[in-house]
């Protein structure tokens, strides 16, 4: 019998000591994690378990807002649209139809059914139980993802940081709302790191605010992207980017940046 690899440990605290120096973030970095059984989230330290329904925005803004390791299943979540994003229902024919959201969301039942199909999300079946937590608690190492909550220019100075080495052309889609399927959704499908623009229910239910954007990506990746941040910044790439002046003769600051460079 092959005995399995254990997964790959991460110094999550100290991830998270250089991204708030790199990008002085203000919302805290956390962490989720997908179980096959409720048994498995329980067991995590200091956990605590809902006693409201609530929707998965609400979740996991509870970590990233408050601090706090939060485990759930689907019966914690207020229906079957959070269920199915993270693959704790099923994403069958009636889920398909998305019958409630036509005169809501969309215009006719096509739309919104194209709009279900669109969706990234983790197949159903395989997890009965989720659990998110500051990343720097280390109560869930690994995370299969980690969710960076940033301002635009924050997120560009870390997707700059994402392509320092083994540079790749990020595509993003919007699917509009229930865009949490652009961030952990697809994370958590694909592994690729995933960037959305937080939707309505986002921002009602979870608190986001107006200016932040959100990035759902493995721990290698985050990882990466901190080593390529680290770089940019030896080359004077740094946040907060100062702004230059519009009327100011561009050469002397494009020099700094390029000097000797043909």
């Amino acid at each position: 019998m092959q005995q399995q690899t254990p997964p790959e440990q991460f110094d999550l605290a100290g991830m998270v000591a250089d991204l708030n120096s790199l990008l002085r973030l203000k919302t805290t970095v956390i962490g989720m994690k997908m179980f096959a059984t409720v048994e498995e989230m329980a067991a995590i330290p200091k956990i605590r378990r809902p006693t409201a329904v609530h929707t998965t925005d609400q979740i996991v803004s509870m970590a990233s807002r408050l601090g706090w390791t939060v485990g759930i299943t689907g019966d914690d979540l207020v229906g079957a649209q959070c269920r199915a994003v993270i693959g704790l229902a099923p994403q069958d024919e009636q889920w398909l139809e998305g019958k409630s959201y036509v005169g809501v969301w969309h215009g006719t039942a096509e739309d919104a059914r194209k709009r279900q199909e669109a969706l990234d999300v983790v197949a159903f079946g395989k997890f009965q139980a989720l659990a998110v937590s500051p990343l720097s608690s280390g109560r869930l190492n690994p995370p299969d993802i980690c969710l960076v909550y940033a301002t635009p220019g924050q997120m560009i100075i870390l997707i700059n940081g994402l392509q320092y080495t083994g540079y790749k052309k990020f595509e993003w889609g919007v699917v509009g709302e229930t865009a949490c399927a652009d961030s952990w959704g697809r994370a958590l499908k694909t592994g690729e790191p995933s960037l959305s623009l937080p939707c309505f229910a986002e921002r009602r239910y979870g608190g986001v605010p107006d200016e932040e954007m959100l990035m759902a990506l493995q721990p290698s990746h985050l990882a990466k992207a901190i080593t390529g941040m680290k770089q940019l910044a030896k080359n004077g790439l740094r946040y907060p980017i100062a702004p230059y002046g519009i009327q100011n003769d561009v050469r002397a600051g494009m020099g700094v940046s390029y000097a000797g460079k043909k």
